[in-house]
């Protein structure tokens, strides 16, 4: 790997653990651990799985007048979410948004009392940071967070955690908290990237180490890679910046509507004020002229991101596969991608160009495979 790939504070864990490394994002990353992807993925489902995540970017938003409030409306100047009636201890998903509306990154907002903690998207991390200090310094301080950011993902999740900090049985999906782990500070948030209940857990870099050895003690953990990661949040139909998301994609066309609520919607107490307002609060009304949609392979072949997408075995390509892959806990090929909004429907049959042949597919609601989120 070249010098310039940086390391995360787990990285000594990794190794000493058998993680295959990885350049990914800048980042020296496992992308799996000795038991392998397969055992990996369907491990996260039925117990809990350890994720490395500190390579993601870790900010805060600090009002300079000492009012939250402050920090939260100019927020809501870049994002089309309800910054303002986020309460404390809680955090929602947002959108950052480009001039056009399209989505320069996604991330969490989580409002911590007296300013708010956003985490984003490792490769963005450094953009997001110049662009909301570009826009956002004038009413609030912009601070890099220098800690690591651990997931525990899966079922078994809630009761491993419990060992090391039993208050995490009262929180409910999208709560924050701080705790007392290992010695040291943590925001913890119980939330996360596959579909399954689970934490996000940031702490000092310098406890990191003490943390995952301390949840791995327990049986029911094992180590998860970036290769199973992938194929959890595809079966749990989550995008991926930069694959299913990106510049040129609006939030309606992705899917992502349910993240913009009425209150920023026209005719709501603070519509439109975000970048791109007009062509979303457009397309809200009458629709996107294309969607993302669920894939189904018909045969055994999975089908990869890029590859074009057909409505018939002759006619020229109509949109394009954006994620793809196999479904371990489906035992069946899946995939996410864009189409014309009339062909989006489940179970229109459409086709996918692999290797110089037209395979057919057919289009499928998602999540593949239903949410374990504790919502009460």
């Amino acid at each position: 790997m070249s010098p310039d790939v940086a390391r995360t504070p787990l990285h000594a864990f990794h190794l000493r653990h058998g993680g295959r490394m990885v350049p990914f994002a800048g980042y020296a990353m496992p992308v799996q651990y000795p038991a392998g992807l397969l055992k990996e993925h369907l491990h996260t489902r039925s117990g809990a799985g350890l994720f490395d995540v500190s390579h993601m970017g870790q900010i805060r938003l600090t009002p300079r007048s000492g009012d939250v409030d402050d920090a939260a409306r100019a927020l809501e100047t870049l994002l089309p979410i309800d910054v303002l009636g986020l309460t404390p201890g809680r955090q929602r998903y947002g959108l950052l948004l480009d001039a056009s509306g399209g989505i320069r990154d996604d991330l969490m907002v989580a409002h911590c009392g007296d300013s708010l903690f956003l985490v984003v998207n490792a490769a963005n991390k450094v953009a997001d940071e110049a662009y909301l200090r570009a826009h956002l310094s004038d009413v609030c301080t912009v601070t890099v967070l220098a800690r690591a950011l651990v997931a525990l993902q899966g079922p078994g999740a809630e009761a491993a955690l419990a060992r090391l900090a039993p208050e995490v049985v009262g929180m409910r999906f999208m709560d924050v908290r701080m705790l007392g782990l290992v010695g040291a500070s943590a925001f913890v948030t119980r939330s996360g990237y596959t579909g399954e209940d689970g934490f996000e857990i940031s702490v000092p870099e310098d406890r990191a180490e003490a943390l995952a050895e301390a949840l791995l003690a327990d049986t029911t953990v094992l180590p998860i890679g970036l290769g199973a990661r992938d194929s959890l949040r595809l079966e749990a139909g989550l995008c991926l910046h930069g694959n299913d998301i990106d510049p040129g994609t609006d939030p309606v066309e992705a899917g992502l509507s349910w993240a913009i609520p009425k209150v920023r919607r026209r005719g709501g107490a603070r519509a439109g004020g975000f970048p791109g307002a007009a062509r979303i609060l457009d397309a809200l009304e009458s629709g996107p002229a294309r969607r993302r949609v669920g894939l189904r392979p018909e045969g055994p072949t999975p089908v990869r991101a890029g590859a074009p997408l057909f409505a018939d075995e002759t006619g020229d390509a109509i949109g394009q596969v954006t994620s793809g892959g196999f479904g371990p806990s489906l035992q069946a090929p899946i995939a996410m991608g864009y189409l014309p909004a009339a062909l989006g429907a489940p179970g229109t049959r459409v086709f996918a160009e692999v290797r110089g042949k037209r395979l057919p597919l057919v289009v499928s609601g998602l999540p593949f495979v239903p949410a374990g989120f504790k919502r009460a």
